[in-house]
């Protein structure tokens, strides 16, 4: 009697024979051949899992040359999905770029028209013997603009003294004028002023202008830089394991069903994405910084009304040189002694007229757009680095009502680690991937630094001060650790945690083992007490 009751209780603590068959591989066999496989690897029924080598070793579809080949797979896919979005921003900055040097080239060749027409119109004759002159401010102007070392201070100096000697020459016909004589009349123009305030006023405001728009033209080339080579940046294997473990681990264990857990899905990305992450000090502040150099460009001199009223200006200052020529002329004849009569004297020219009035009014509104869309794209992007995680998880991660029906990695069920911080240093405690805080990516750190250098060149072109610029190689000198900034490099030791005895921390104890054993081994309590009644029975007779 009590052997027929030890049968009965074995019957209920233990499924019945038959229920443990291994299950057919249909399922994953198609979704193994829809990610471009052969299906001819893939078992047809489910194997015990001792030979997975990062999935949970539970019963499986999956074989080791599969679980290599979803690693694979995880790898190309996530660093596609990283260069893409980095593409889709790069492709905005490269469209404000776009924008902006139209408009500014635009600025300086309507301005240049302008001039043309309006002193072909108000000075004449007058004009030919000056031309080149503008001409040559123009395209130094253009030069400059475009990234050439162009002192742009020495250009606008050097367009005044040559307009004042063609100028001088031109207006004192009845002088034969050489070159020692106008070198004397040069030296005396600081001092005589003989375009009144004009040329120093309008340095001041040009060179604001021009350092501004070249500066913020750079400064969108070095984040459409920064963004290319960092969205580039290999992943690593600890990433990669953690990758195919979320997306295809629930494939390969028999849940293909559930999705990743929203937050365990962050931390895996977090940890990927961590010396990408450490970006963003810098990126924000480059940001922050062109925003800046915006308000520059559209006050308190907006850069348009400063080139398109350039025109107006130096006729301002030629007529300022003529109406007052019998004094200027007094005073260069005391310091540097009466020139010599000319032997054929010409016609004195008459005085010129400003007819470039209408271009100082023209409105900004094109400028104004321009500057608005390129503002909104800067704020839309300051914290791109921080919230790519996010952004690659969208797709990929399981909705709030899901929360106990996710994978969290080990099996279907909450996700219990919080989520970790940004950047490399926060991933010390990283649950789903191992990191090596004491070793950041040099190609990250070295585009940090270059984003540093171009803010400072910001800063200054927002004070009006040239910058010179350099090959961005020049500005990098060092490799390997010496490129890393001291306030970014981890050199406490209590922070360098070897891999070997870095803390682990687990939403629930590790299953694997337990769970390979589960299907063999959940019916030997029953054997063992039906083996046991078996020899009491024996011995009884």
């Amino acid at each position: 009697m009590g052997f027929l009751l030890l049968l009965v209780l074995c019957a209920f603590t233990g499924p019945v024979f038959g229920d443990n068959k291994p299950k057919i591989c249909t399922e994953l066999r198609q979704f193994y051949s829809s990610k471009g496989f052969s299906p001819n690897g893939v078992p047809s029924t489910e194997l015990s899992g001792e030979h997975l080598g990062v999935c949970p070793q539970s019963y499986t579809c999956c074989t080791t040359g599969m679980e290599e080949n979803l690693l694979n797979l995880s790898r190309r896919e996530l660093e596609t999905q990283v260069k893409e979005s980095g593409r889709t921003l790069q492709a905005s900055i490269s469209g404000q770029y776009k924008s902006f040097d139209e408009y500014f080239l635009q600025l300086l060749n309507r301005s240049e028209g302008s001039l043309q027409s309006s002193f072909q119109t108000g000075f004449g004759p007058l004009y030919s013997q000056v031309a080149k002159g503008f001409q040559d401010l123009y395209s130094d102007l253009r030069r400059y603009y475009r990234g050439t070392k162009v002192n742009l201070e020495e250009a606008l100096n050097e367009f005044w003294a040559r307009l004042l000697e063609r100028l001088f020459k031109a207006l004192n016909p009845q002088y034969s004028i050489g070159e020692e004589y106008l070198e004397c009349v040069a030296k005396q123009s600081e001092t005589l002023k003989p375009f009144g305030d004009t040329p120093k006023e309008l340095k001041t405001k040009l060179m604001r202008a021009v350092i501004a728009a070249r500066t913020f033209l750079q400064g969108l080339v070095t984040s459409g830089e920064a963004l290319r080579k960092v969205s580039q940046v290999s992943l690593s294997t600890e990433c990669v394991r953690a990758v195919m473990k979320m997306t295809y681990c629930p494939h390969c264990n028999g849940v293909a069903f559930a999705k990743p857990c929203s937050n365990y899905c962050k931390n895996v990305m977090k940890g990927c994405l961590a010396n990408q992450a450490d970006l963003d000090s810098e990126w924000r502040n480059l940001a922050d910084t062109m925003l800046q150099v915006v308000d520059k460009l559209s006050r308190p001199y907006s850069v348009d009304s400063v080139i398109l009223s350039l025109p107006k200006r130096v006729a301002e200052a030629i007529l300022y040189m003529q109406d007052n020529l019998n004094t200027f002329n007094d005073k260069v004849f005391q310091a540097c002694g009466s020139p010599v009569l000319s032997s054929i004297p010409e016609n004195q020219i008459k005085r010129g007229r400003n007819a470039a009035e209408e271009v100082s009014s023209t409105p900004g509104f094109h400028l104004e757009k321009v500057l608005s869309d390129v503002s909104r794209m800067l704020r839309d992007v300051m914290q791109y680095w921080i919230l790519l995680p996010s952004k690659l998880c969208v797709d990929r991660e399981s909705g709030p009502s899901e929360v106990d029906t996710c994978w969290n990695g080990i099996k279907v069920n909450r996700y219990l680690p919080e989520v970790m911080g940004d950047g490399l240093a926060n991933q010390i405690n990283n649950p789903e991937v191992e990191t090596d805080i004491t070793k950041p990516d040099m190609t990250v750190r070295k585009q940090i630094m270059q984003l540093k250098i171009m803010i400072n060149r910001l800063k200054y072109a927002i004070n009006g001060n040239d910058v010179d610029f350099q090959d961005s190689s020049d500005d990098i000198s060092g490799s390997g650790s010496g490129m890393c900034p001291e306030d970014q490099c981890p050199h406490n030791p209590r922070l360098a945690v070897p891999n070997a005895d870095r803390p682990k921390v687990y939403a629930y104890p590790s299953e694997n083992k337990k769970v390979v054993n589960g299907r063999s081994s959940q019916n030997l309590p029953c054997i063992s007490l039906y083996l046991l009644s078996l020899v009491t029975v024996l011995l009884r007779r």
